[in-house]
């Protein structure tokens, strides 16, 4: 075998020891739920019944198998209008399902909100060709259909705050900030924790990716959807082509209030990339509070006391930004 074969074939298992790192450390992340469980956070669980709301499962918003939602109501349809939150199931793009988020749907539903889990076309062995941006472009098109099946129940909806943790945080931030101008009602209000919402191989050294471009372009491109190569890295080329993916790089001043938390220990959504975030935040002026996580990784595990705070912070957000009358 030639020394240029030999070259090429390690490149080539370099790429695939890099991409196979990602899927199984964010497939792992699955386990990240904002429903974490602690004696502290008793306030932000329900014993679920039928005095509390009604929740109706596997609404349809689209064609795909997965364009399904699941709707939590209120139990009395008294207002003239309501208010809902969605939230957007972790699974690294490609595991998780909306059921796995039924605790904290049960509490936002609890405290007057209507709620809605939201599936997506997970990128799988029978979906090749899902993409974060094709999943974002889901969420998009789900939100009228949330609407409408909340309206046939007898429940007008007038704003919305949208939230997610990881996968899910990154598909809630492009909604929040980069769909909400076409959104069918006013977006108020976004909370997140661990979603990447930059993708630069200089950060993203827990894959390897900043010792290799063919392999950052390669894992790019599976997110973006779209073709990247080696030599579009670093040039303005590369920044239009993942800029359908990076949630930074739509924060304007007129950006939603964000709350967002990030562990220091992050290797599955890379703690260097949470920069460009609160960066952003800070430099337009948007209101948001963003929680560092000293001693956690992607779960947020360690840092039991700021993750209640983090769970304070969202319910002092929905009160100021989309208050339950």
């Amino acid at each position: 075998m030639s020394r240029e074969k030999k070259k090429h074939n390690r490149r080539g298992l370099f790429i695939l020891l890099c991409i196979a790192a990602f899927l199984v450390s964010f497939i792992g992340s699955a386990i990240f739920k904002v429903s974490y469980t602690s004696p502290a956070q008793a306030a932000y669980t329900v014993d679920w019944s039928d005095e509390i709301g009604t929740v109706y499962t596997d609404l349809s918003y689209g064609d795909g198998e997965a364009n399904k939602f699941d709707l939590y109501v209120p139990a009395e349809c008294t207002e003239e209008s309501y208010s809902l939150v969605v939230y957007i199931h972790a699974g690294g793009f490609t595991t998780g399902d909306k059921a796995d988020d039924e605790g904290i749907l049960q509490w936002l539903c609890s405290k007057g909100y209507v709620a809605a889990g939201i599936n997506y076309t997970l990128r799988d062995e029978d979906h090749p060709d899902a993409s974060v941006y094709s999943q974002s472009m889901e969420i998009k098109s789900s939100i009228s259909a949330v609407v409408e099946a909340a309206a046939e129940l007898g429940y007008n909806l007038d704003a919305m705050a949208i939230g997610g943790g990881s996968a899910g945080g990154t598909l809630a931030m492009l909604y929040a900030y980069r769909d909400a101008d076409e959104s069918p009602i006013p977006v108020t209000l976004l909370f997140e924790a661990v979603g990447p919402s930059s993708f630069y191989a200089e950060d993203w050294t827990s894959y390897g990716l900043d010792q290799d471009a063919e392999a950052a372009a390669y894992l790019f491109s599976v997110m973006a959807g779209t073709e990247i190569t080696a030599d579009m890295l670093g040039t303005e080329e590369y920044e239009e082509a993942i800029r359908p993916i990076s949630g930074y790089m739509w924060v304007t001043e007129n950006s939603v209030p964000t709350v967002c938390a990030y562990g220091a220990y992050d290797k599955v959504c890379p703690f260097e990339s949470a920069k460009w975030l609160v960066n952003a935040l800070e430099e337009n002026g948007v209101a948001h509070t963003y929680i560092e996580f000293p001693h956690s990784g992607h779960a947020l595990q360690n840092d039991n006391k700021l993750y209640l705070q983090y769970m304070q912070t969202i319910e002092e957000y929905l009160a100021a930004y989309l208050p339950v009358e």
